[in-house]
């Protein structure tokens, strides 16, 4: 069995598996998921990848939402504001 770069853990194949999962429970997976990823990969090519190997699932299932929210979240928080904004202006 080769390792799977996408998913090393195996948890969003599982997730797909999991009868009556709810959208709570997939995006604990999706953050396990994201944190179990290999340092320098690239999370959003990641992404589009796992939609595409499970495009075949429904596209309601909780997972798949999931995924598609996480393509245009994870771009990663960014600061707002500078000093102004920390001493109340």
């Amino acid at each position: 069995m080769t390792r799977d770069l996408l998913d090393p853990k195996g948890l969003i194949r599982e997730s797909f598996r999991i009868d009556g999962i709810a959208e709570p429970e997939c995006r604990s997976v999706f953050l396990d998921w994201a944190l179990s990823l290999p340092d320098g990969t690239d999370n959003q090519e990641a992404l589009k990848h796992l939609i595409t190997r499970y495009a075949q699932q429904p596209v309601d299932h909780p997972m798949m939402m999931v995924l598609r929210e996480g393509l245009g979240q994870m771009a990663g928080p960014k600061r707002r504001g500078g000093w102004r904004a920390r001493r109340g202006r």
